[in-house]
């Protein structure tokens, strides 16, 4: 998506907004870039409409997905994971004679 306003026009390209977008709905962005990305989708439609677009869609996504509870297990199933992953890790380096990284 091109946009419709060039750097000249908002002082930022369509291209760095749409970037920025994600960041800038989940409130995540600096103040600055914030205001930058404000001033951008006050004059320019095209980047607005696509706004607009991921904001409806994080917001069915959050609805739908959000509310399934996280099983109570599933942290300590990964950290154990990760700790396999590693000690075979270490293990295949130290069979090759190979320092840890």
């Amino acid at each position: 998506m091109s946009g419709g306003q060039d750097e000249s026009e908002t002082g930022t390209p369509c291209s760095e907004v749409l970037e920025q977008l994600y960041v800038y709905i989940d409130g995540e962005l600096e103040e600055g870039d914030c205001d930058q990305v404000r001033r951008h989708l006050d004059g320019c439609s095209p980047c607005l409409d696509e706004y607009g677009l991921e904001e409806a869609v994080k917001k069915l996504v959050a609805k739908h997905c959000g509310c399934d509870p996280v099983p109570l297990d599933l942290r300590d199933k990964v950290l154990g994971r990760l700790a396999r992953a590693r000690q075979e890790q270490l293990a295949r380096e130290a069979e090759l004679g190979t320092p840890p990284a």
